[in-house]
């Protein structure tokens, strides 16, 4: 007989193959969680920038406004179970209670969630297949609640991926249905029948620089070939080349409610948050370079084998990129990443959800000067 949890899994499958705006996608998610892992209050769901982890969005219904207080415990203070350091563990899983030898109550993590209600903390990678983190998944539990179970734990591992690609296409689907930067990605719908029925102006650009038309449906074959596995119930993806330009990544799904599928075309290009960096600091490419490795949590040793330099000259671009950001650590290079660059981003999806806009993964965009 066919398990709660492996019914669960399925859904949570089938959800990821459809092309929903974030918030449904979360509020769907968590009311077939719920089924499968009871839980306090509302799950907490978080969007992160899989070039840099931080985060990008947060989608906790009930709370409108996310405390500053909590972001800058998350980014500014140094506790156990936050969010960087479940995305880089191994198991992409962990507990508060396990952390600390089933005592948290000496940690400000504990005591900022017992004064809410909760007691246990569960933290959960979302990772695609390729794998890029896009998001992260939070669950509590009142005092005196059985612990998260092994077999619960290995549910939400399980579903970790699908949620994760989930997160992902309804973000680029809000950045190209609503674009802030200029080379953001396009949007074309297709009928059911192959036909291009509407489409945003860059995916206009995309889908005349693609070429290679279906002569019947005036639609490019590799448009058609992803838009009719997407009709099928299930994701669709492809990596094309434009004609003497860039690689494309081409991704399609069914949208929610509808007979139509969604394809969004996304150029492929370096990480936004690093030339970001890079401009609003001066750095040098090689600096640029060393602030990407940091973001993504290695250490000296890894810089160092990563770039193919010794430990000395990691530690002499080190110097330098935190006199041009005018931090002391490694831990400020990131607070000061997070909120020069993505609060504001993070910001303006709360305004968003509560909107009804589709919201968006990039750090934010300068602003015009």
């Amino acid at each position: 007989m066919e398990s709660k949890a492996t019914r669960a899994e399925d859904r949570i499958r089938e959800l990821a193959a459809r092309q929903f705006d974030l918030a449904t996608f979360w509020q769907e998610s968590s009311s077939v969680i719920s089924e499968v892992v009871p839980h306090y209050w509302v799950p907490c769901w978080y969007t992160l920038d899989p070039a840099s982890h931080l985060i990008t969005s947060h989608f906790h219904e009930g709370l409108t406004e996310y405390p500053d207080a909590w972001l800058e415990a998350e980014y500014l203070d140094d506790d156990v179970n936050q969010i960087l350091d479940v995305v880089r563990s191994d198991s992409g899983i962990s507990t508060l209670h396990e952390l600390t030898g089933g005592d948290p109550s000496g940690t400000a993590r504990w005591q900022a969630n017992i004064e809410l209600g909760g007691d246990q903390e569960l933290l959960l990678r979302l990772r695609t297949r390729s794998g890029e983190v896009w998001g992260a998944l939070g669950l509590y539990r009142e005092l005196d609640r059985p612990m998260f179970s092994a077999a619960e734990k290995q549910f939400l591992s399980a579903v970790s991926t699908p949620l994760a690609e989930g997160a992902r296409r309804a973000l680029v689907f809000g950045e190209a249905s609503d674009p802030d930067w200029p080379d953001g990605p396009g949007l074309v719908l297709v009928g059911i029948d192959g036909h291009v029925e509407s489409m945003t102006a860059a995916g206009a650009a995309w889908l005349t620089a693609l070429g290679d038309v279906d002569v019947e449906r005036a639609t490019p074959v590799s448009v058609l070939a992803v838009a009719r596995a997407a009709a099928s119930g299930r994701p669709a993806e492809a990596r094309v080349r434009v004609p003497e330009g860039p690689w494309l990544a081409l991704s399609a799904a069914l949208l929610a409610g509808e007979h139509r599928v969604a394809v969004l075309v996304e150029p492929a290009r370096p990480p936004r948050i690093f030339d970001l960096v890079m401009s609003a600091h001066g750095l040098t490419r090689r600096e640029r370079e060393v602030v990407q490795l940091v973001l993504e949590g290695h250490p000296t040793a890894g810089i160092s084998s990563t770039l193919s330099v010794s430990g000395y000259t990691v530690q002499e671009h080190l110097k330098s990129v935190f006199e041009k950001m005018g931090v002391r650590s490694r831990r400020e290079l990131v607070a000061q990443a997070f909120f020069a660059h993505y609060s504001p981003r993070f910001r303006d999806n709360e305004r968003r959800s509560e909107a009804s806009q589709p919201m968006r993964g990039n750090p934010a965009p300068p602003a015009a000067g």
